[in-house]
């Protein structure tokens, strides 16, 4: 399949709240799974939503083996997540970089709940209960922040800490950004 076009910062239709799946079995629906997949491996992310190829649906994917974009990670399975509903399981959060496929170049410290809940379905509509922590929860809310039209700089609390990637990690190899 090919590899889509991810929208960057300032695009309104980042900026909109998604629609929720309602027919796992339709060709399109394989098609945008193909396609988010595809473009995911292409540009190493670590995860991809759906709004970020411009299609307002519920569906965001993941996983990390092994990614110079996050190269200090523990491994997060690839998961296919739709219709998700996240719960803290703590107050506590943890502040920690972040990217973004759709704010290329660019890192920032985000906090994020340690430990959470998802919910949800994978591909075959089949029921997903996970509780993560660490670098996994931090993806996972990271990506379904999307579905509801949220970028991670919207959730900095520091500016100071946010900044070019070539700049902040000057000794990191350059990204496929």
């Amino acid at each position: 399949m090919p590899i889509k076009p991810v929208l960057k910062m300032g695009d309104p239709r980042l900026l909109e709240v998604a629609r929720k799946v309602e027919n796992f079995s339709t060709p399109e629906f394989g098609a945008l799974l193909r396609d988010m997949h595809d473009t995911m491996e292409a540009l190493e992310g670590a995860g991809l939503a759906a709004p970020q190829i411009g299609i307002d649906l519920q569906v965001v994917i993941f996983g990390v083996k092994r990614n110079l974009r996050y190269p200090d990670a523990e491994e997060v399975p690839y998961t296919v997540l739709v219709n998700p509903v996240l719960t803290p399981l703590t107050e506590y959060m943890e502040q920690d970089w972040e990217g973004c496929l759709s704010v290329p170049g660019m890192r920032g410290m985000v906090p994020r709940y340690a430990r959470i809940r998802y919910e949800g379905s994978d591909q075959y509509g089949n029921r997903i209960d996970r509780t993560v922590e660490g670098f996994h929860a931090r993806v996972v809310q990271h990506e379904c922040d999307h579905l509801q039209g949220i970028l991670y700089p919207m959730r900095i609390t520091d500016f100071r800490t946010f900044g070019f990637t070539d700049v902040l990690f000057p000794d990191r190899p350059p990204l496929a950004e």
